[in-house]
């Protein structure tokens, strides 16, 4: 059956937890979604882990289209996310919808922003024509220069304020869904308690609706194996469709993250 926006709301209002992974390619694609996964999130990521960049904002729009394009290729039942990349959608509503256009053409289904309250008016132009959007607050990996590198969000009375505040006008801008990176599990718990769509969380504790982790580093081929909200889960598998299946499986149980992978 195939995953759609409405599948996600069901499950989110059943309790039911969501699985996602990113995904860069057709035969990756097929593998994950024959073992169950829910969403195939293209992520940015694959400036890191497919092109051995430092940071993700080398990758281009032509970047996402082409993975897009393989992704959709090779999936027919898990719901298609794809992270728009930074400078396509910052500039003006419209010109992010030009271009969140493209990535739907080339078989997206919904597609991800990174950005709090001064998203908010894009969140709802799109939204408002038709493309499903994805918001994503939290450690901002296009923001990494201005966040001062990789480090938790939130972490203070008046930064967890503003997430919450953030969350919620995101909501209200029409956000079908809110992936939340790098901030305490307690905070996520809260937004999510507090929101009225699934929560996607990554280094956000177990709380969250959903749990999303990039391919490579739960399948232990990364170069972030130090950080903590990372499980490889080719450990006492004998195969990639096992490891999948396991993560899986321990998502969906709320075994995983455990509180060894929370802030």
């Amino acid at each position: 059956m195939k995953i759609t926006q409405s599948t996600l709301q069901k499950m989110y209002v059943n309790k039911e937890k969501i699985s996602a992974l990113t995904c860069y390619d057709a035969s990756f694609a097929t593998l994950l979604e024959n073992v169950g996964i829910d969403i195939l999130l293209v992520g940015d990521s694959l400036g890191n882990v497919l092109q051995g960049a430092d940071t993700t904002l080398s990758v281009t729009l032509k970047d996402a289209i082409y993975h897009t394009r393989c992704v959709a290729n090779g999936s027919s039942k898990a719901l298609i996310m794809v992270d728009m990349p930074f400078g396509t959608f910052q500039i003006t509503p419209e010109n992010a919808f030009k271009n969140a256009a493209q990535l739907m053409a080339a078989g997206a289904e919904i597609v991800k922003i990174e950005g709090g309250r001064i998203m908010a008016k894009t969140v709802e132009f799109l939204s408002q024509r038709g493309i499903p959007v994805c918001s994503h607050i939290g450690l901002m990996p296009q923001s990494v220069h201005q966040l001062g590198g990789y480090t938790v969000q939130g972490k203070t009375v008046r930064q967890a304020k503003q997430l919450l505040e953030d969350a919620v006008l995101l909501e209200e801008a029409g956000a079908s869904m809110l992936l939340m990176e790098l901030i305490p599990s307690l905070l996520a718990k809260k937004i999510t308690e507090r929101l009225s769509i699934p929560t996607i969380g990554i280094g956000a504790g177990i709380n969250c609706s959903a749990q999303i982790l990039v391919l490579y580093d739960m399948l232990g081929i990364s170069t972030n194996k130090e950080k903590r909200f990372i499980k490889n889960f080719m450990i006492g598998a004998n195969s990639i469709q096992n490891a999948v299946k396991n993560y899986i499986d321990e998502v969906k149980a709320g075994e995983f993250p455990g509180p060894e992978h929370e802030f």
